[in-house]
């Protein structure tokens, strides 16, 4: 078998943009009398390029996420790679079944009825009609529209659209899947079957994965590619690409009030000790690193944070954490210049980079306060530690300005605190609570 499920080489992708309709025809006649009588042919459009000079090999097995703005790009490049549109120059090889869920109805006849399209769609796909005969149940069952199966698919809503659609590429075994944002439009019961049967295919097949929502991109990829304006601007891990990523939307937000300062990670050759436990633990621990020395992120100028503490309120000497017990997390800050309406926050985060808790100030501390440059700040939140499966956490911390829904952040630190988690005990999910009875008896006949 190829090593590569795809092989990107070169590719462009140029639009002909025509600023009247009737300078098409133009196009399809005047260059060419031109030509004939001796004069140098002229364009009558301007050009568009969707894709410059793209490069880059997908792994056969491997899940990776495309990542941009609208316009960057993206949708172009996996209508390349399905086949669906050609490039202008460069080439694609994909090695293997193709199945791809692009924009809303693509593939499908509007006249047709739902049962009609998905013997079309599934054609087109490679499966044949006794192969779809044999699955035809599954993938009805799957969709679960109902009698809308009968009717012409131009009556459907979006996500009828997408629950058909989806069925239909869920079943025709392929070896690549390409999926792009048609997913946010499904209900979220449908979005959660979705994601069920993409977790199990990812064990089988490659994926790409395309999303605005970089949560889903650290959950679903091990690797991502950032398109913008047409370019590849940075490929690498998920975790690297989408914090990048972050940053920069954050710069774009901002526009030229805030420059933003790039925190490069270091070597974390001088993370302090870690913190070990003096007996052994039945239950979770956590050891903590102070890690803000060796944090990337990014600043303005404006604040920064000066350290980061978590304690155990019931006995601030231990150490480590066993999970569920009262904890306080102290945030400090230092002001730079004047702030009116300064929020303090924090998320955690494991280790795909998916954000699990977290919490700010703003809606704790009402009025805002108002600091002035020189001055000190300080956040304190109390709660109860989560029981958090055996792993690698970190804490994600940011002191910025605003409210909730516009703000400006001002400092931003990925990882400033690192948590290991070791338990004899299985947790489950994302994150555990602490149960305050579990119990099981018989009970009469």
């Amino acid at each position: 078998m190829a090593e590569f499920a795809i092989q990107v080489a070169s590719v462009s992708k140029c639009y002909q943009v025509y600023d009247q309709p009737h300078d098409r025809l133009k196009q399809a006649i005047l260059p060419r009398l031109r030509s004939v009588t001796g004069l140098s042919p002229r364009k009558y459009f301007q050009e568009f390029w969707a894709l410059k000079n793209i490069s880059f090999e997908v792994r056969r097995g491997d899940t990776v996420g495309i990542i941009g703005r609208n316009g960057s790009g993206k949708s172009t490049l996996l209508q390349i790679i399905c086949g669906t549109l050609n490039p202008t120059s460069g080439h694609v090889k994909v090695y293997g079944r193709v199945a791809a869920l692009l924009e809303l109805g693509a593939g499908f006849n509007p006249e047709f009825t739902g049962r009609e399209n998905v013997y079309l769609s599934a054609m087109i796909l490679g499966l044949t009609k006794d192969q779809i005969d044999e699955r035809y149940d599954r993938i009805l069952a799957f969709a679960d529209i109902g009698t809308f199966i009968d009717h012409p698919v131009k009556l459907y809503s979006s996500g009828m659209y997408v629950r058909l659609a989806f069925a239909v590429i869920a079943h025709v075994d392929a070896d690549v899947m390409v999926i792009d944002e048609a997913l946010a439009v499904g209900d979220a019961v449908f979005v959660q079957k979705c994601m069920r049967f993409l977790r199990s295919f990812r064990e089988r097949g490659t994926l790409l994965f395309v999303s605005h929502d970089t949560g889903s991109v650290l959950s679903f990829c091990q690797s991502a590619l950032w398109l913008d304006n047409g370019h590849i601007r940075l490929q690498s891990s998920a975790q690297e690409v989408t914090q990048a990523y972050i940053e920069y939307c954050a710069q774009e937000s901002y526009g030229d009030e805030v420059k933003l300062q790039s925190l490069e990670r270091r070597e974390r050759s001088d993370r302090k000790t870690s913190f070990m436990p003096a007996k052994p633990i039945e239950e979770v621990r956590l050891e903590l690193f102070d890690n803000i020395a060796n944090s990337d992120g990014w600043q303005s100028g404006v604040a920064s944070i000066s350290s980061v503490q978590l304690t155990n309120m019931s006995d601030p000497d231990r150490s480590h954490f066993y999970g569920g017990e009262r904890v306080l997390l102290r945030i400090s800050a230092e002001i730079h210049r004047e702030m009116k309406s300064p929020i303090l926050g924090f998320f955690v985060k494991d280790s795909l980079g998916q954000s699990l808790f977290g919490e700010h100030t703003f809606t704790h501390v009402q009025p805002p306060l108002h600091v002035k440059a020189g001055e000190k700040l300080e956040s304190e939140f109390v709660f109860y530690l989560p029981l958090l499966p055996n792993g690698d956490y970190s804490m994600t911390v940011s002191i910025a300005e605003g409210d909730p829904l516009t703000n400006t952040q001002h400092h931003w630190l990925h990882d400033a605190l690192i948590i290991k988690v070791s338990s004899p005990s299985l947790r489950y999910g994302l994150v555990g609570i602490p149960f305050e009875r579990v119990d099981m008896r018989k009970i009469g006949d």
